[in-house]
């Protein structure tokens, strides 16, 4: 479900649809229905995985550091093209970038993009 989720600019509605397709894997997984009213964190602790929001909190980030570590010549993939280039809307809110995904989490972490260069920190 998270192939190429980490160039994704992901918005509520992708994590509500990705949050919705995992319960109902686990819940047929567990053998349970909706019907069983039985809460997602009762079902998440039993199969032992974690919410799908972290995993793509997770992926976002490692690609993160994979391009910042990159050497200069390495080719660019489209989402990063897409983050630099700062392609011009109509009156519309601005399309949501995955360089600004980055940025609000950096933000959130108090991280800079110097800590990168290093995969230990």
């Amino acid at each position: 479900m998270l192939y190429g989720a980490e160039c994704w600019p992901v918005n509520i509605a992708h994590v509500q649809k990705m949050k919705v397709a995992k319960m109902r894997m686990l819940r047929w997984m567990c053998g349970h229905t909706r019907l069983d009213r039985i809460r997602n964190k009762v079902i998440r602790d039993k199969v032992g995985v974690s919410p799908i929001e972290d995993k793509m909190w997770e992926a976002r980030h490692r690609w993160f550091g994979h391009v910042r570590r990159r050497s200069t010549d390495a080719p660019v993939r489209r989402c990063e093209r897409l983050t630099l280039e700062g392609l011009q809307r109509g009156r519309d809110r601005p399309k949501k970038r995955w360089g600004g995904m980055i940025r609000e989490d950096m933000a959130q972490l108090q991280l800079t993009e110097d800590m990168t260069l290093d995969r230990k920190v």
